[in-house]
């Protein structure tokens, strides 16, 4: 098909999708605006950046000589103020109108920031962008930083920064880190090991404001009266999806953007895909299924019929040293049982919730070199009855045909 098709958001979902598009020699003509100063790179990779493991060149998918081979017309550090969907343009903040003929809605997520005074103070940031990152590796030996939110981003900016020397407290409400992947036993793990790092961690700890002094955040004060130091505040309690726009342009939205199977958003003329969109109930925050949006987006610019299917996912921490591995659901509810290994000297712990013989959740800390094969059965369905005895210590002690 030939037209005009342009694609709000450079991030990873975009990249996938002109990756995808390129692939099948599509004849769309193609615009890219991104509010970035710069096209797609590995947004999962910016911790091993913060920590020092990876440079950004490194960590770059689409550099400018690969829109130029492409064809691809891009307008970076470029922000989008508005889609008029009669007119069938979308407007820059420069006040250049670009007429599409399909639109592709790539706008990500909004980092959630608590509500508390302070919020707004120099030196409150989020973890989203190489910019945040940046101010991150700004800091040197002997600083402090106070991270609020013991999720993966949250930890994972902790430890890059402790691993340059600053001194770095984190804060989570809930009673252990990692409460949506972990059980509290491989919770406990983590934070042993995140503490022989230097790093200290805080839970169940409420936050009340952020305290400055000439427009610097210089503390975080807690519900019960404890003040923490910081030289910066990272703020890691959760995302929201970006539908702003989408919402101005009058399409449907709830949580995200309102999608069907074919990434179709309300309007037939406009897509959307990634962390901005919502699908049957669900929101996404995970690369997989960010990348199954783009391909199916893409089959159905280039007139093919494919639906998407919301599918298990995994998560990993990106902190080297503390390997963990989870998915499905772990939750202790009637009619569930569950095979645990726990080696807390070895710093090993397995836990596997089994539902009328069948995984269907997985929580790995220490070795995770198995995590694959307990995925792959949970999503396969496969009946573990036959394996029971053996199962928890892996394929390497399961007969050959079940490995």
């Amino acid at each position: 098909m030939v037209g005009r098709l342009v694609i709000i958001g450079g991030g990873m979902a975009a990249g996938r999708l002109l990756e995808a598009l390129a692939d099948a020699g599509s004849d769309w003509k193609v615009t890219l605006i991104n509010a970035e100063p710069r096209g797609t790179y590995n947004r999962i990779m910016l911790s091993p950046v913060l920590a020092g493991e990876k440079s950004y060149p490194e960590i770059v998918t689409h550099d400018d000589a690969w829109y130029r081979a492409r064809g691809v017309a891009c307008h970076f550090g470029a922000r989008v103020t508005g889609i008029d969907r009669a007119a069938q343009t979308v407007t820059l903040a420069s006040g250049t109108a670009i007429g599409y003929d399909r639109l592709v809605i790539a706008t990500g997520a909004m980092p959630l920031i608590p509500p508390m005074p302070g919020a707004d103070l120099e030196g409150v940031i989020a973890y989203r962008d190489l910019e945040d990152t940046e101010r991150m590796m700004g800091l040197g030996a002997g600083t402090r930083a106070v991270v609020i939110g013991g999720g993966l981003l949250g930890l994972e900016a902790a430890a890059g920064m402790a691993s340059r020397g600053v001194s770095v407290t984190v804060v989570h409400r809930n009673s252990h880190l990692l409460d949506r992947q972990l059980d509290p036993a491989a919770a406990g793990l983590l934070q042993r090991d995140l503490e022989a790092r230097g790093i200290r961690v805080l839970t169940s700890a409420m936050t009340q404001e952020i305290r400055g002094e000439a427009g610097q955040a210089r503390a975080l004060v807690l519900e019960d009266g404890t003040e923490l130091p910081c030289d910066l505040l990272v703020m890691a309690a959760g995302i929201r999806p970006n539908i702003a726009l989408a919402e101005a342009a009058g399409l449907e939205c709830a949580r995200g953007i309102l999608v069907d199977a074919q990434m179709r958003s309300s309007d037939p003329a406009i897509l959307a895909i990634g962390e901005c969109i919502e699908f049957d109930g669900q929101t996404f925050g995970l690369v997989a299924p960010v990348f199954d949006h783009a391909l199916v987006a893409a089959d159905t610019l280039l007139g093919r019929r494919t639906a998407y299917a919301i599918k298990e996912v995994s998560a990993k921490l990106k902190v080297t040293g503390c390997d963990l591995f989870s998915a499905g659901d772990f939750a202790d509810l009637p009619g569930r049982h569950e095979i645990v290994l726990n080696d807390p000297l070895r710093r090993r712990y397995r836990r596997l919730v089994i539902e009328n013989d069948r995984i269907i959740g997985i929580v790995l800390y220490g070795d995770t070199a198995d995590g694959t094969w307990f995925f792959n059965m949970m999503r396969d369905g496969t009946e573990i009855a036959p394996l029971r005895d053996t199962l928890i210590f892996g394929p390497a002690y399961q007969p050959e045909q079940a490995a």
